[in-house]
């Protein structure tokens, strides 16, 4: 009987569990960032210097990023402190749904204030001037670093 309520209860959390709303126009499924001549877009995948602390969800230079559910923007994100990344050094904290995260490459119409699912955030910033080649994209990163990809 206890192996049947824990059970129960681990299937009622996962259907409770957060789950992101369309990212970006042009990509309603979410679909993730395979490879590219630059790396690999899941979680965990190396780089040359670090391990990727997020997921990167396909989205077109310049296109529409959208509140995935209602979130409160809660500041700016320095990315980089590279000067000749300086064209894609934007994004935002964001929390909602219990979930405190973060989009990188992504210019906010503000930094502040409340977002209803589905509502414009900003636009996703130039990536194809600094990673000639990259499957453009958003960056997700939960701000403890775990990884977000059970939210997608």
């Amino acid at each position: 009987m206890k192996t049947a309520i824990l059970l129960l209860t681990v299937v009622l959390m996962e259907c409770e569990m957060a789950k992101f709303g369309q990212l970006c126009s042009g990509n309603s499924s979410n679909r993730r960032r395979t490879g590219d001549n630059w790396g690999q877009g899941q979680y965990g995948a190396s780089r040359t210097d670090h391990v990727h602390k997020g997921i990167d969800i396909v989205c077109n230079d310049g296109a529409t990023v959208y509140a995935p559910f209602d979130v409160k923007l809660n500041g700016k994100v320095t990315v980089y402190t590279n000067p000749k990344k300086a064209a894609i050094n934007d994004g935002i904290n964001l929390s909602g749904e219990g979930l405190c995260f973060k989009l990188f490459y992504v210019k906010p119409d503000s930094y502040s204030g409340v977002v209803k699912k589905g509502q414009r955030i900003g636009t996703l910033l130039p990536m194809q001037s600094v990673y000639p080649g990259i499957t453009s994209h958003v960056h997700v990163q939960m701000c403890d670093k775990s990884d977000p990809t059970k939210y997608f």
